[in-house]
């Protein structure tokens, strides 16, 4: 069996090195050709989690990257389209909500390659996020759609998804805390800044890193925090925030991207995590620490639900009283799987 894997942007990356471990370990008989689209495209943003991760050099890299949504996924997409119909796989595989993922679903639907989706079903309901058209299109083109979490399989079958292409494994998310947590460093910089204490922040989405009120609200609340605030900022995310002119408190020390590595290390000592990333949400959860989203909706409602995570959006009120209160939360159910996600999906391809 062929499975040809389209990944494209960090949390990906950490997806696929799961399942394709999975691949490699217990199927002699599959033969994976994974393909980089380059929607990551520098080496501190890709090159550097295909080292920590041990992902096998991808067979093709597209180099497609640093155009908006849509000159990136026309690209992709004819691309794609032509690898696939030389490759002849058996499955196309896809993960999350990105760019890449919904130009690997579009090509493999066109060319009527059977497709399999990885983190099906999450829903925000707010179709401003280009990731919520991207999940449901993908959702909707597939024939295996891969759930983390009953909530999310819960919110296929209210779109009238046929129940028989929903398969309820566990987050690969999971499977990767587990397994790279032993293998986790402290950045080298971090001993130099001589903090006891710190929240983690990343802020990253155009929601609120291409607004200047949101920034200055987000900016605002972690200044006034009675911790200091570690944030790993992106080279563009600097540059927008020197245009915007806006200036950060003495307690927050911005410092370059990170590798996966590293950001496990920085979640597993931090007090609390301050994000709008989707995935980091979980990783928080996994390493039992609470979770501030700097968005104004979430797709992971149980964290919400089970008091795990708090929605604070860019209100910098909202975000100083949610660092500074002394929240403890003592129970961490297992919402997300056993940590065997990966083999499962790999049985279920097989199957």
């Amino acid at each position: 069996m062929k499975v040809f894997t389209v990944i494209g942007a960090r949390p990906q990356f950490v997806k696929a090195a799961v399942v394709s471990r999975a691949f490699a370990q217990h199927r002699t008989d599959v033969q994976e050709v994974l393909v980089h689209t380059g929607q990551h495209y520098d080496a501190n943003m890709s090159d550097v989690f295909f080292d920590e991760l041990d992902i096998p050099k991808p067979t093709h890299n597209l180099g497609i990257g640093g155009g908006s949504h849509g000159q990136n996924t026309g690209r992709m997409l004819e691309q794609l389209d032509t690898l696939m119909t030389a490759e002849n796989p058996d499955w196309v595989l896809v993960y999350g909500d990105t760019d890449s993922t919904l130009a690997g679903a579009l090509a493999a639907a066109k060319l009527h390659i059977p497709l399999a989706h990885v983190e099906a079903g999450l829903r925000s309901y707010n179709r401003r996020m280009p990731e919520e058209i991207n999940r449901v299109l993908t959702d909707y083109v597939s024939n295996m759609l891969f759930v983390p979490t009953m909530v999310a399989q819960e919110n296929l079958a209210k779109e009238g998804i046929a129940a028989d292409r929903v398969h309820v494994v566990g987050d690969v998310m999971y499977d990767a805390a587990l397994y790279y947590k032993a293998r986790a460093r402290q950045p080298r910089w971090f001993a130099a800044l001589g903090l006891d204490e710190f929240a983690l922040c990343t802020v990253h989405r155009a929601e609120n890193t291409d607004s200047t009120p949101r920034m200055k609200g987000i900016l605002d609340g972690l200044g006034a925090a009675k911790i200091p605030v570690v944030l790993p900022l992106h080279p563009r995310t600097r540059k927008l925030l020197a245009n915007m002119n806006l200036s950060l408190a003495p307690n927050i020390h911005v410092v370059d991207p990170v590798g996966y590595l590293e950001m496990v290390w920085l979640e597993a000592h931090c007090k609390l995590v301050a994000t709008d990333s989707g995935g980091v949400q979980k990783e928080a959860y996994f390493h039992q620490k609470p979770c501030i989203t700097l968005r104004d909706e979430t797709e992971w409602v149980e964290l919400v639900e089970g008091g795990h995570n708090a929605i604070v959006g860019a209100n910098p009120t909202k975000i100083a009283e949610a660092i500074n209160s002394d929240r403890h939360i003592e129970h961490y159910p297992a919402l997300y799987g056993n940590g065997a996600s990966a083999e499962r999906i790999v049985s279920e391809l097989i199957d």
